[in-house]
């Protein structure tokens, strides 16, 4: 077999195999978020309920701020904690918002411009209205904080 048409069809098996694994990488990103968003229709109390469970840590310095801020600016839509509310709006201590996915910038920009849905079902986020760089900054800390006390890095 020419050698060209080897290595061709070795590359062609790799973006094969690489897209399968994308694909069902997604997709199980897709089910998971499905099924923590919607609330049973038979259990339509659910909604509201809490989608995960956190350890909370003792807060120190900057995420002690950052707490109040996000009680009064976040816990609303997220919860308490950070942990999510069924049929409302996701958890912020999840692997989907790990520093190396989504950095503080992206909460920076999710907080000032809203952001678009695209790993969970609840529909877009609007800005917060009012938000300032300052809060934004400790309630990054505040929720780092969390996730690292969920093992979550």
């Amino acid at each position: 077999m020419d050698k060209n048409l080897r290595i061709g069809i070795a590359v062609l098996a790799l973006v094969g195999f690489g897209a399968l694994i994308y694909s069902s990488n997604s997709k199980q990103a897709r089910q998971i978020a499905a099924s923590a968003t919607q609330a049973p229709a038979t259990q339509a109390s659910a909604v509201g309920r809490a989608i995960v469970e956190v350890k909370v840590p003792e807060f120190e310095g900057k995420a002690v701020l950052g707490q109040l801020a996000y009680v009064a600016k976040c816990a609303s839509c997220h919860g308490e904690n950070a942990v999510g509310q069924v049929g409302v709006a996701p958890p912020l201590v999840h692997k989907i918002y790990e520093p190396s996915h989504h950095g503080d910038m992206a909460f920076v920009m999710a907080a000032k411009n809203g952001v678009r849905s695209h790993h969970w079902t609840f529909g877009n986020m609007p800005p917060v209205d009012g938000i300032t760089d300052a809060e934004v900054g400790t309630i990054i800390a505040y929720v780092r904080t969390l996730q690292r006390a969920n093992g979550i890095y």
